[in-house]
């Protein structure tokens, strides 16, 4: 896997996933939407840290900044 997510992009996943995380344990959010919120948050979680987005692949995306030759 090559990585396609760049550092804002990964720090900005981290956040929401926090928030997420913090949501659902504080019960602001419950039932079947905290349940998907905390699936979502585990995602961005797990993206950031593999700094590889699945989705981003097929739409042809990439946030990696550029390397300099």
């Amino acid at each position: 896997m090559k990585k396609n997510m760049g550092n804002i992009d990964r720090v900005i996943r981290t956040v929401l996933a926090s928030v997420m995380i913090a949501l659902f344990v504080a019960k602001v959010v419950t039932g079947t939407l905290g349940i998907i919120l905390a699936v979502v948050a585990g995602v961005f979680l797990l993206t950031s840290v593999v700094g590889f987005c699945p989705l981003y692949a097929p739409l042809g995306l990439n946030t990696c900044p550029k390397k300099q030759n």
